[in-house]
């Protein structure tokens, strides 16, 4: 299933920062840490908290957020459903790298081990 132009742009014009303290309840409720998360943002992105904090407070949009990012060479290797989508078949870059992050903030919460999230082996 293909994401639409319209479903692409929404994802593009959200703001990190609204959807950033939806992934820290979400884990949070299912035993998680901050720390956790903060350990696979910049996993996936390259940002320290600092500069997490600093994109959060500057709201930026999805769109800058991944356009300031260093992507993890290994976030290929996130595969799957997520959102009603296969991760593999999407062909917007950004959708495909927002959809990432919800699977890695997906996969925290659902208890997977750290190493299995962060792609350390193979």
């Amino acid at each position: 299933m293909s994401t639409t132009p319209e479903h692409d742009q929404k994802i593009a014009k959200l703001t990190f920062a609204s959807v950033y303290p939806h992934y820290v309840t979400k884990i949070e409720k299912k035993g998680r840490t901050k720390a956790e998360l903060l350990q696979v943002i910049e996993w996936l992105t390259g940002f320290n908290e600092t500069k997490l904090q600093q994109l959060i407070d500057e709201k930026v949009t999805f769109e800058e957020f991944f356009k300031l990012a260093t992507l993890n060479p290994n976030a290929e290797l996130i595969t799957g459903m997520i959102c009603g989508y296969r991760i593999e078949e999407i062909k917007t870059p950004l959708t495909k790298q927002a959809r990432y992050l919800d699977k890695l903030v997906d996969e925290l919460a659902k208890g997977k081990k750290m190493e299995k999230i962060l792609r350390s082996e193979k």
